[in-house]
Order: C-alpha cells, then structure tokens, then sequence
C-alpha cells in the first residue's frame, strides 16, 4: 500500500537575516507549490531466507531528473551505503531510526519485516520550484502565467548541454527560491513516518506533527552541514506562521553521531530534546493575493550573502546592531497592520469588503479619499501603515546590503519594486528572504492582480503560478500524477 505525502515550498515575506538568531521573528508563507513523496515497498512479500538479511533495498526514483538510485540499507547500523543526494539519504535513515526509537519489542519486529520488503521512494515536485523561463522562450511563448500553465505537471528539468555522459550528467537546476531542499525533505520524512507507523498524518494531531518537524529540521540541517534558521521546514511543516528559530543546541547530539553512538540513540535524544522554536499561525488578511515574479536575472547565493552580513555585524557592530534594531521594528510594524486587517474582516466583513475593492482599483495615494466612513478609514490607515512598514523594510535591508557589500535589494530590484508598489491596488512589494535577483513578491488587492501580471509582462518578469496556502504537510489520496491538473495549476485562476 503506498503513501503519498505532500509539503508545501515557501516565501519568507519579513525577517530575512534576523530571523537567524533568536528572539527575531520571521513571517513566512507557506505556497501551493508542494514537494511530493511517494512510499511504497518493493517487494510484496518477505522471502522466507530474509530474516537473516542484514541489509534491505531503498529505491530512490526521481522522474524529472530521470533518475533512478538503489542503495543498501543496513538494518543494524541504519545507514545507507554510497552517498548521492544527502536529503534524502538522512530523510530516509533518520524517519527510520524514529521509528526503531519509538516502538517496542513486538513492534519492532513489524517493522523489521515491513524494512524488509524495501523502500520504493519516487519524489515529485511541482513546476513552481523550478524555472522553465528558458523552455517557455524556446517555444516562442509569451512569458505569461498562461504559458506556465501550458507546460506537462512535473515537467522534465533540463540537462546541461556537453554533458550527457550518462552518470555525470548533471541536472540544471535553475530554482525559484521556494525552499525545495526543505520541502522535498519534509515530504519524504512524512511519507516515510507515516507508511512506517510512528505517525498517523491523517489525525492532524500536532504531536503527529512535532515528530515531522523534528525529524525534518534534523535531516536538513545535517544533510546541509550547518544548522540554519529552520523557518522553511518549519512552514513545510505547518503552514503560513510567524517564526522564531530553535537554540541551534538542540540538535547537538545529531551532530555528534559521527562518534560512534547507534543512530537510534542519536534521534531518539534528538526526539527529546527541547525544541524551543515558536510558531504563530498567520495568513495574509482576506481579499489579498500573493503575486510571484521570476525576474530572469539569475539567483543569488543565500550561503555567501549571510557571510557577509556576519562578516559586517562582527566589523562594524555598533551600526549593524542600530539597522537590524530599525529593521526588526519595520517587520514588527507590518506583522501588527496584517494582523489588524484580520481582524477588521472579521469583525465587520461588508465594511472591509467593500473598502478592499474600491482600494484594488487606486493607487495608494488615493485610498484616503475612498474612506470616508469611520470603519473605512480604519481599513484604509491599516492598508497605508503596511505599505509605510514595507518601505521602511525596504530600506534598511538596502542599507545593511551596501554596508555589507552585497546586493539585497540590487537596483534592477528596486526599480521593478518601485514600479510595482505605484501601481493600483498594490499594497506592498519586496524582495524575499535573503534578497538578491531571485525572485520578486507582491501582495495585491481584490481582482487587481492581472493588471499587475501585465505590466510585470512588459519589465521581461514572470509572473509564477504560486499562490499562498496557509496549509503545511498533508497525506495525499493518491499518486498526484494520476490527476488530470495538478493543484498547483487547478488553484489559480488566470484572468
């Protein structure tokens, strides 16, 4: 019987850097665009002669990359031999050892027979994560939403060209930012606990979740060889939220593994130990959409721009302690004007309804003289003060990108940014995450997102499909290829 689970990619809409140390927070989207994992055993039933085996197969299939990978699984030591993707080698040997630490005697021997029949893993991720702006320009198409729906779900990524010998073929993976290292390892740490029986995803208890996440967040920091932020496998795990990482501590029995202690030891103490992350649910107010643009201009290194920032904070840190000051005060200031225009929908729908569509057709400058009602101004000052928060974002993740060297905000950003937040019903635009030429956001009004589409159109940016969905890891009903339309497309109206 297969198990299929499914984790959402994300945008990191404030608290880019902060959010590295603790008490930063961060407000991160989670997206329709989903990493999916398909479990299932390769054998259907257990040879008589193997309960003598010592090792079992793990298939690893990755069709997009037309790629197929058999490893050996010891069950005594729960190690994969040879090394190819590291994701998914510590997704597969620590979902596994969570389940060797939490079960008892009898249980164990389930699993030992269940283990025993292999691990057939396919991993499937949606064309979001992904850049096809190269293919869409070879087809002669216009770079439009319309045309990215056009492409085949799952759609093959493309090889370098000279260098089609076989193994060394090396996938070219131009990414959208989404984070789809922490939602490929989210999938398949879901889809492996579940098909094991440490957790029932179904249940949507958050205990069930809490083992997720922990497994998760260790494979992906082990498997990146540094212990990040951790907000993307977080919002993988539980959807749209405002973030505060964990005490990196926690996962320093993990890192110690390398001296010899059993791996079912080590992540049983990892299960353990006192995960100190906090998480608020949050989702963009009603009536707002969360716009994506691919601006063509080649990602940036997330690794080598916090380098730099450190390398600033530790030389110049008088100034660098003010910017970060003023620019955790701008994300605080927009998390409570989001927060606010929550709660003016829900306390008076009509009134905020209506005030959003009038709003979706102006430029900010006019929304003051649309409200002329006392709940209409509350609706129009709430609007105005996220806009001013965001400019105020912008500009110091501007001033620590100059101080450190590094183009957060690089100019061609700023100018499609400018021209985006002037535009009607735009409340606010930005740079995601760490910044540089990866990708643009925005957050549009009512119906107003297709004029915003087109003019991106005219500045050579792609507008993606990707849309916030404030659901995290969830137990999907069947092999997403086996859908007509993928959610990632059936999701999103074009206009």
């Amino acid at each position: 019987m297969a198990v299929v689970a499914s984790a959402p990619g994300k945008v990191l809409m404030t608290g880019g850097y902060l959010i590295l140390e603790r008490p930063n927070a961060g407000i991160v989207l989670s997206t329709n665009a989903r990493f999916f994992a398909i479990v299932k055993p390769i054998h259907d039933e257990v040879k008589p002669d193997s309960w003598a085996w010592a090792w079992t197969d793990v298939k690893l299939t990755s069709p997009q990359m037309s790629r197929e990978t058999m490893y050996k699984l010891s069950l005594k030591h729960l190690m994969l031999r040879d090394s190819r993707n590291p994701f998914v080698e510590y997704a597969v040997q620590y979902a596994v050892a969570a389940a060797y630490a939490n079960f008892d005697e009898n249980k164990k021997d389930s699993l030992h027979k269940l283990l025993l029949k292999g691990l057939d893993i396919t991993i499937l991720g949606c064309n979001d994560f992904y850049s096809y702006r190269n293919q869409i320009e070879a087809l002669g198409l216009p770079l439009t939403p319309e045309s990215l729906a056009t492409l085949q779900p799952f759609a093959s990524i493309t090889f370098n060209a000279g260098e089609s010998n076989g193994e060394n073929c090396k996938p070219e993976v131009a990414k959208t930012g989404l984070g789809s290292s922490a939602a490929m390892t989210t999938a398949v740490v879901a889809a492996l606990l579940n098909y094991l029986g440490v957790v029932r995803l179904s249940s949507s208890k958050d205990t069930d979740l809490d083992v997720v996440h922990v497994i998760a967040q260790t494979a992906h920091c082990i498997a990146q060889g540094k212990v990040g932020s951790g907000f993307d496998v977080s919002s993988a795990v539980y959807g749209s939220q405002r973030y505060v990482r964990f005490s990196p501590q926690v996962l320093s029995s993990a890192q110690d593994a390398a001296e010899g202690k059993p791996l079912e030891e080590v992540i049983g103490d990892v299960l353990k130990s006192n995960w100190d992350h906090e998480r608020t649910k949050f989702s963009l107010p009603p009536l707002m959409t969360l716009l994506l643009g691919e601006p063509g201009s080649g990602g940036s290194s997330t690794p080598s721009m916090v380098g730099a920032v450190k390398k600033w904070q530790t030389s110049e840190p008088q100034k660098s302690l003010e910017t970060w000051t003023k620019l955790s005060e701008a994300n605080s200031a927009l998390e409570t004007q989001l927060n606010l225009l929550s709660k003016l929908a829900e306390e008076n729908w009509e009134a905020y309804k209506g005030i959003i569509n009038i709003c979706s057709r102006y430029r900010s400058e006019e929304w003051l003289k649309q409200g002329n009602e006392p709940s209409n101004r509350e609706v129009v000052r709430a609007l105005l003060g996220a806009r001013d928060a965001m400019l105020g974002i912008r500009f110091y993740m501007r001033t620590m990108g100059e101080a450190a060297g590094i183009p957060i905000e690089p100019e061609s950003q700023t100018q499609l940014l400018d021209a985006t937040m002037n535009m009607e019903g735009v409340l606010l635009a930005g740079v995601p995450g760490a910044g540089g030429f990866d990708a643009v956001f925005a957050v549009t009004l009512g119906d107003s997102s297709s004029n915003l589409i087109k003019v991106w159109n005219s500045h050579n940016v792609l507008a993606m499909l990707v849309r916030e969905d404030p659901h995290g890891v969830s137990l999907e009903s069947s092999d997403p290829r086996t859908k007509e339309i993928t959610s990632a497309i059936s999701s999103v109206q074009i206009k």
